[in-house]
């Protein structure tokens, strides 16, 4: 029973030791340089694959989401 326990302890450091090393691996997203922004670039929603660049399109699916969201549309008057 105590060899059980010794062996599931030292198991458990184990698999606790390699957690806390995990994350040290880990790579910088985005590098500052002063003046310089190097992070994703910025686009606007319409830009997608999905809208092909079309405002419009992009605003009445925006319209008609928000609509599914509101319960005084959603639920009918008695």
């Amino acid at each position: 029973m105590m060899r059980t326990l010794t062996m599931l302890g030292l198991l458990l450091a184990a698999v606790a030791g390699a957690a806390s090393l995990s994350g040290c691996g880990e790579k910088t997203v985005t590098s500052y340089e002063p003046g310089k922004y190097s992070g994703a670039r910025v686009v606007s929603p319409w830009d997608s694959p999905q809208y092909a660049g079309k405002q419009a399109e992009w605003d009445s699916a925006i319209q008609a989401r928000a609509l599914g969201q509101n319960d005084y549309v959603r639920i009918p008057a008695k």
